[in-house]
């Protein structure tokens, strides 16, 4: 099976990171030869690896309405990281993870696996029903940052959790209405940070397995942030005070 990625930062990320995924790069006649173009030209040579110069109409219905710089590239599929062999791989005793409940928006899981990159978050979990996939569009908007982390699929979140607990993970679920503020926690420990869907939020049978809830301050008319900024703020929390701990 194969899929396609595209934009400049994207399809560079991937070769740098999990080259062994590119079968194939089609570049726009009109591109303009940038670094970045050269060094997919160079790799594909370098390689044996297919790439083709064709109009950019042909890259417009391979990536329909997409923004795509010129470029695509067919990758193949992203492999998921299995939930036990990570765990057993795990020596530190400060694991940071995200475990995402029904995000379906590729906007949102793409900021926030870029931002879990840029943290040094160890691992993402996302169910494998009601939720999206690492898709063409999540990994352009993560800047191929999806291959820079573990990211775990599994059928049963709640099952999940007793597997983190069993390694000594505390369970920490964001919603807006709680008593906890987010920077009431201490994160210097095994951590899961769990955040909701965009319309529902986190689940309640999710929510009973949490050993802590906490929400974000808000003051202003809205009640809520978007998904992707509350990971944003209490991913780099945990951050914050591992790095004065």
């Amino acid at each position: 099976m194969t899929d396609y990625i595209y934009g400049k930062n994207s399809i560079e990320e991937t070769i740098r990171n999990s080259p062994h995924r590119i079968n194939k790069i089609l570049i726009s006649e009109n591109n303009k030869f940038d670094k970045k173009i050269n060094y997919m030209i160079n790799f594909c040579k370098e390689n044996k690896i297919k790439f083709q110069f064709v109009p950019k109409e042909k890259i417009d219905k391979v990536a329909p309405g997409a923004a795509h710089q010129g470029v695509v590239a067919f990758i193949s599929p992203i492999k998921y990281a299995n939930l036990d062999e990570f765990l057993s791989s795990l020596k530190k005793t400060n694991a940071l993870v995200v475990m995402l409940d029904s995000i379906e928006d590729v906007h949102n899981l793409g900021a926030i696996i870029r931002t879990s990159v840029c943290a040094g978050v160890d691992g993402i979990i996302i169910p494998d029903k009601r939720s999206v996939s690492v898709t063409s569009a999540v990994e352009k908007i993560s800047a191929g940052a999806v291959n820079k982390i573990p990211i775990i699929r599994v059928s049963n979140l709640c099952n999940s959790i007793l597997k983190l607990k069993k390694k000594g993970f505390w369970v920490v679920g964001a919603e807006a209405d709680c008593d906890k503020y987010y920077f009431d926690i201490d994160y210097n420990m095994n951590c899961v940070i769990v955040l909701g869907g965009e319309n529902q939020g986190i689940s309640n049978i999710v929510r009973k397995n949490c050993d802590y809830m906490v929400k974000i301050p808000i003051i202003g008319e809205f009640n809520s942030l978007n998904v992707s900024n509350a990971a944003s703020v209490i991913i780099y929390e945990a951050l914050r005070q591992r790095l004065l701990n």
